[in-house]
């Protein structure tokens, strides 16, 4: 049992990497010229992205497309940073069972 429990924990880590990855790739779509390192997860991220509210919306929207997950308009608020971004889809991710 103690080797499932420890292969479930390795996982966890791998899945956040990979939505991270994802979420910083919506946003390169709509800001090519964005380095992605230099973001800091859990700093504003509308701060860190010059983008306007069309190409935020456009990022949003990337983000359902990419996960295949609904981010209703009420939830706008609570992806404020990377950090809050990558938490809240890997609760939606895991609230459909993905």
């Amino acid at each position: 049992m103690g080797e499932v429990r420890g292969a479930s924990a390795m996982a966890l880590p791998r899945q956040r990497e990979a939505v991270r990855a994802g979420v910083l790739e919506a946003i390169r779509e709509v800001a090519p010229e964005l380095d992605p390192a230099r973001l800091v997860d859990d700093r504003p991220l509308r701060r860190q992205v010059e983008l306007d509210s069309m190409d935020w919306l456009r990022v949003i929207v990337g983000w359902h497309q990419r996960f295949g997950v609904d981010i209703p308009e009420t939830d706008y608020a609570r992806l404020h940073s990377v950090e809050a971004v990558v938490d809240y889809l890997l609760g939606r991710l895991e609230a459909a069972g993905g």
